[in-house]
């Protein structure tokens, strides 16, 4: 990546975190996502749905977690493989132990399991589906090498207040989402 491409992603991270840092949050939309995720993708009990364990002020995905453990459908969450961009993806319940991983979140330790649908974090996104992360590329390298075994859906997760109306900066490898899942309803990338 060219250093003015780099400082530009960087600008736009540090802006993009302190406005979702300073978003409202409450129960009742952590709620909302729940029915709108269920309702609209209508997942399959042999589907493998992978979340992630919140960090800071990132969205709140251990509600949907719940609910889906609670229904009945397979969970997994990532985990950091120590010099590798590739995540790989542990199941995860109530009962799965946690340990601090690579960057000090908390990451189960399981069984390795291969998902289906795969729920990221973000700090914004842009109307073609592309997310802003936190610049290691771990989503981007680990959605290429699943996508080569099988199809995944893709979705961003957060509020509808991280759109940005202008093109976020972009690279070659960059993947953009399937969907954006927010406590308003769910953007559709695929059918524009």
């Amino acid at each position: 990546m060219n250093d003015i491409l780099k400082n530009e992603k960087d600008n736009y991270r540090a802006h993009a975190k302190l406005h979702r840092d300073q978003l409202e949050r409450d129960e009742d939309c952590f709620e909302s996502v729940i029915s709108i995720f269920l309702d609209f993708f209508k997942p399959k009990k042999e589907q493998v749905i992978s979340a992630y364990w919140p960090l800071g002020k990132e969205f709140e995905t251990r509600f949907l977690l719940d609910e889906l453990v609670k229904r009945g459908f397979i969970c997994a969450l990532p985990r950091v493989q120590k010099d590798k961009r590739i995540l790989e993806f542990v199941k995860w319940d109530h009962n799965t132990p946690m340990v601090k991983g690579e960057f000090g979140i908390e990451e189960p330790e399981n069984e390795v399991i291969t998902p289906d649908i795969v729920i990221a974090p973000l700090l914004a996104f842009d109307q073609k589906g592309y997310r802003l992360g936190y610049g290691k590329g771990h989503y981007d390298s680990t959605i290429t090498a699943l996508r080569e075994k099988k199809a995944i859906t893709y979705i961003g997760i957060g509020y509808a207040e991280q759109a940005v109306l202008f093109k976020l900066p972009r690279e070659a490898h960059d993947i953009p989402l399937d969907y954006m899942l927010t406590p308003d309803g769910v953007i559709d990338f695929e059918r524009g």
